[in-house]
């Protein structure tokens, strides 16, 4: 079996490939700039890619959800671990996930062709991620974000709200601004603080930053007639930031741990939502509000 380490916000997780023909890290290019060297302690969580992986008898459908960019299908196990078929926008079966109750141990099997399994185990990987970070006071958010003079900036956005735009606008008219990531990056709270890191997974932007910078503002991108800014009340904030973040509603325990980062972030950083045109003024608007 062979295994592969990889530092991500921090966090060492490791994956582990049972003798395949089709299975390896070239499903992964993302991965590269995350490759470390084998941890002393123990990692976040290991995932065992392994495609004689069958579903476990006696599961419980909890619920199907659309991931965006397919259903992503999820079982309770009698233990208290969980099971998720992963499907892609063709609803076509790519990963089954198997997982413990704290994510730590994982086992996916993939099916169909490089594509299929790539996009299966970048998703299985990322969900993993994401609810075992929950532990270690670790999100994934569904944003994108700029780095400026040291500071990391996500903004936020219904699907096709245009928050890849409006990054696109500080690229281009905010001197010195620069991508962290396009779609997921993870924030993590280090001494109290929030931080901000790129990650492995950015949409349809192939942006994978191995960086880091404290957070700055977040922001909620919402279309308008005309650019200006509002400072959200802490009640608000946590009604935008929630949608924004990778979550289980069900599952009680990570729930909690999820509202009480956001409830950290919110009480470290501000929040805006920042109402806009596609064009330069917004992005000069939002800077001259939100930047440090």
């Amino acid at each position: 079996m062979n295994s592969h380490y990889f530092c991500i916000a921090g966090h060492v997780v490791e994956l582990r490939f049972t003798e395949s023909s089709v299975n390896s890290m070239g499903l992964l290019p993302s991965f590269a700039p995350f490759a470390c060297e084998q941890p002393s302690c123990a990692p976040l969580f290991t995932l065992t890619v392994d495609d004689d992986l069958r579903p476990v008898p006696g599961r419980k459908l909890i619920r199907k959800f659309d991931t965006g960019n397919g259903d992503t299908i999820v079982h309770r196990l009698p233990d208290g671990g969980y099971q998720y078929i992963i499907k892609d926008i063709y609803n076509r079966e790519c990963a089954l996930l198997v997982c413990n109750n704290q994510f730590k141990e994982c086992t996916c099997a993939l099916n169909g062709d490089w594509t299929m399994r790539s996009f299966g185990l970048n998703d299985a990987i990322m969900l993993v991620f994401a609810f075992a970070g929950a532990y270690h006071n670790t999100l994934l958010i569904h944003a994108s974000c700029v780095l400026y003079q040291g500071h990391a900036y996500p903004f936020t956005a219904k699907s096709g709200t245009g928050k890849s735009t409006h990054t696109s606008l500080w690229l281009k008219h905010i001197e010195g601004a620069e991508l962290l990531n396009d779609d997921n990056p993870v924030i993590r709270i280090v001494d109290g603080q929030p931080v901000v890191y790129g990650s492995p997974w950015s949409g349809k932007t192939p942006c994978y930053r191995n960086r880091w910078a404290s957070l700055g503002a977040l922001t909620q991108i919402e279309r308008a007639s005309t650019n200006y800014t509002e400072r959200l009340p802490v009640v608000q904030a946590f009604a935008v930031l929630l949608p924004a973040c990778s979550s289980m509603k069900w599952d009680e325990e990570l729930y909690d741990r999820l509202c009480n980062i956001i409830t950290v972030i919110i009480q470290t950083t501000p929040l805006y939502t920042m109402h806009c045109l596609p064009d330069q003024e917004a992005a000069e608007v939002c800077h001259q509000t939100i930047a440090l």
